[in-house]
């Protein structure tokens, strides 16, 4: 069994990216019942066109429907299931018995366990195989040796979480949201209020700099032990960020299904040349998690926030001129005449060029692409394909 690349998509468009740049399937939340729902665009019409996406490409698409389920929040759950088992998505995920049992009840639809529900161990995961569930998400707070150990005695299928945020509260069973400014985080709404900046005080004793103090966690990044999951052979290696921008998904998936294929040809590369791909999209401090057992003060940030904007990514190709031999951009960073740029295509090509000229769609030509969203053209002799991502080399 070849183990699946799973990415996170906040929209359409960044769906069919993942897809493309090498995701086996994706993952969404529609405008019920899922952890997203305030964020997501997707209603059953956009998951049925997804759906018909991947499928013409043999790739799958799985609904996350993982909130903690008030009486209120029951209303058209049947309704909706019924719905996603029509347009024939490849799986729901969920964390809670009522919606096992009525998608047992009601449909085909294969049944995923969420991570909301911390599952550690695996006489859990056998009963929740023994009732109907195929694979179980793991909490991303159990270790390499605790992955290895469920594994083997596992009947369900494993999903790990390889990349992405992680939650300071235990597998995202938090209400400091709910308690700050009254979004619940459990149905959808958390405010991320582990990441604003607070004075700490010990007793009355100020003991933070100018609001310096955050409570959150460095994002996982798991390079260093995708070999060790592989070897595994876990079902489903899994990317966190469904608010992520396409840049950062085209990067970071691409540079997983380049670990992951380099893996099965047994070609692996050094690592830090998945490493340093990544760094291309991340604006944040990384860490590997729980992978290594309990954390320590390294995996946390505290007083050390990083989010700094990455500005290599400058443009967005929507189509190539073959008579001009010119790349036509959506332009979303600075740039100018003489930098270099490199060119990452969805097959996971890339090619380098220098810029000359830069020209508007009128052909007048430019000092520098200032304006965001601005379409643009510049010369290539090399032909590249639409949704190509063009970053600056600095």
């Amino acid at each position: 069994m070849l183990t699946e690349l799973l990415a996170p998509a906040g929209n359409l468009y960044k769906a069919k990216i993942a897809l493309l740049y090498g995701a086996d399937a994706v993952y969404i939340g529609g405008k019920q019942f899922s952890l997203r729902a305030r964020a997501s665009n997707f209603d059953l019409s956009m998951i049925d066109e997804l759906v018909g996406f991947a499928h013409e490409i043999n790739k799958k698409v799985y609904v996350t429907m993982n909130m903690v389920f008030h009486d209120e929040d029951v209303y058209g759950l049947e309704d909706y299931l019924l719905g996603l088992d029509k347009i024939g998505v490849d799986a729901i995920i969920c964390s809670n018995m009522i919606v096992i049992e009525k998608a047992k009840l009601l449909t085909n639809l294969e049944i995923h366990l969420s991570t909301q529900f911390s599952l550690t161990n695996s006489a859990l995961a056998n009963y929740f195989y023994d009732q109907g569930v195929k694979r179980v998400v793991l909490s991303r707070e159990a270790s390499l040796e605790e992955i290895k150990m469920i594994q083997d005695q596992s009947k369900a299928d494993l999903e790990v979480f390889i990349h992405g945020g992680m939650c300071v509260s235990y597998s995202g069973r938090c209400t400091l949201s709910n308690y700050t400014v009254l979004r619940d985080a459990n149905r959808g709404g958390c405010a991320h209020t582990c990441r604003w900046l607070y004075n700490l005080y010990q007793g009355d004793k100020l003991i933070s700099d100018d609001y310096d103090f955050q409570m959150s966690s460095k994002d996982l990044e798991a390079t260093n032990h995708i070999k060790d999951l592989l070897e595994m052979k876990v079902s489903s290696l899994k990317v966190e960020g469904r608010m992520k921008s396409i840049h950062y998904i085209a990067t970071v998936i691409n540079t997983y299904r380049m670990m992951i294929d380099d893996y099965q040809a047994g070609c692996m590369r050094p690592i830090d040349h998945y490493q340093n791909e990544i760094k291309k999209a991340e604006n944040r401090l990384t860490s590997h998690g729980f992978f290594e057992g309990d954390t320590t003060v390294e995996q946390q940030l505290y007083n050390s926030r990083s989010e700094v904007p990455t500005k290599e990514f400058v443009g967005l190709v929507k189509a190539y001129d073959k008579n001009k031999k010119e790349i036509i951009i959506q332009q979303r960073n600075y740039f100018e005449p003489g930098d270099r740029l490199e060119i990452l295509m969805p097959d996971k090509t890339i090619i380098h060029l220098k810029t000359q000229t830069i020209k508007d769609e009128e052909d007048t030509e430019l000092d520098a692409a200032r304006h965001p969203l601005q379409t643009i053209r510049i010369s290539s002799p090399i032909e590249v394909v639409e949704n190509s991502m063009v970053r600056k080399i600095t």
